[in-house]
């Protein structure tokens, strides 16, 4: 049976860790090679700043080459055991106390990485939430929808909305609150 590269892989970090337990240096660089580059992306997605991440990681390494001889294959593959000391390691990070002074650099360096981009999870919540809403619209008396598309897609007043659909205004505002009803009742049964 031939092995998989994975498997191959995992063979070799195993290989350099052992050897990295007996303090051999060349093969713990060649373990940092092989590794460095995803531990380093696990860090940074925890923790979302470059230079913590890479602050953590070098702890980690220091780490890896002080605990090597700990490492047991038939418990974890390698990749998997280097990479909980670096979730662990970013986790403790984010729990201590803030010790670092903040000043203006600080804000000014804060405030060019910040990224006010919705994240995975939020994204997919506003899609889930736009397709029920789109959903319930359609469930809408046609007046009903487009009296509330109108006031809150495209800001009309009451006013507005009975002069732009030829109605009385209590007439609107009836399809409004009605249809608003509806809404929040279809909503809230999704």
């Amino acid at each position: 049976m031939t092995r998989s590269p994975p498997d191959l892989l995992a063979g070799r970090l195993a290989g350099l860790l052992a050897q990295s337990a007996l303090k051999d240096q060349r093969a713990f660089g060649d373990l940092y090679q092989l590794t460095s580059a995803k531990l380093y992306g696990v860090a940074l997605r925890i923790l979302r700043r470059q230079d913590w991440a890479e602050e953590v990681l070098q702890e980690c390494y220091v780490n890896i080459w002080n605990h090597a001889g700990d490492y047991a294959v038939a418990k974890s593959a390698p990749l998997t055991w280097m990479t909980s000391i670096v979730r662990n390691r970013c986790l403790d990070w984010l729990r201590r106390p803030q010790r670092e002074t903040t000043g203006v650099e600080y804000d000014v360096a804060v405030e060019a990485w910040r990224d006010d981009a919705p994240g995975p999870m939020e994204s997919l919540l506003a899609a889930s939430e736009a397709a029920a809403l789109a959903r319930c619209m359609q469930q809408l008396e046609s007046k009903q929808r487009q009296s509330i598309m109108l006031a809150f897609f495209h800001g009309l007043s009451h006013t507005e909305l009975a002069r732009h659909m030829q109605q009385p205004l209590g007439t609107v505002k009836t399809w409004v609150r009605r249809g608003l009803e509806r809404l929040k009742g279809c909503l809230s049964g999704s």
